[in-house]
């Protein structure tokens, strides 16, 4: 496993959840310190525990503090692919989206993902994914639509 890219990754998955950089830089920092303290180093493990790690440190999170909505600052964590203005109207059509399906469409299509990776991450099976992810599409392209 390459370290910087999955730092990347999870780090990515981690900002997109909680919008703030110091907190995602300690919620990824503590869920590689679990996964370190877990499997010893990082080639003995599988960057699907990596995600349930920050995943359910991003929920211990959201317990502690209420979100903020989606902010400006996703443009650095997005890359400066697109024009500005489709940038603003997919981060509005993102926000209005519940939060599972912002978090599907982002490890799918922004840390590109595979599918068998994101269901063990989330616990689902491969045909509930699709479906979600299905689901979670048509909803962010009426949003982007309308």
């Amino acid at each position: 496993m390459d370290l910087e890219k999955t730092y990347d990754k999870i780090y990515r998955y981690v900002y997109f959840k909680v919008n703030d950089r110091a907190i995602a830089e300690d919620i990824t920092q503590e869920a590689f310190l679990r996964f370190i303290g877990k499997y010893g180093d990082l080639g003995k493990g599988d960057i699907r525990y990596l995600y349930t790690i920050a995943r359910n440190l991003c929920i211990d999170e959201y317990r502690r503090v209420k979100p903020d909505p989606i902010t400006e600052d996703m443009e650095d964590a997005i890359g400066d692919d697109g024009l500005p203005e489709d940038k603003i109207l997919v981060r509005e059509a993102l926000s209005k989206l519940p939060e599972e399906d912002r978090e599907l469409l982002l490890l799918r299509y922004v840390n590109e993902e595979p599918a068998g990776c994101m269901c063990k991450a989330l616990g689902i099976s491969r045909f509930a994914l699709y479906r979600r992810l299905k689901t979670a599409e048509d909803k962010l392209r009426r949003e982007l639509e309308a």
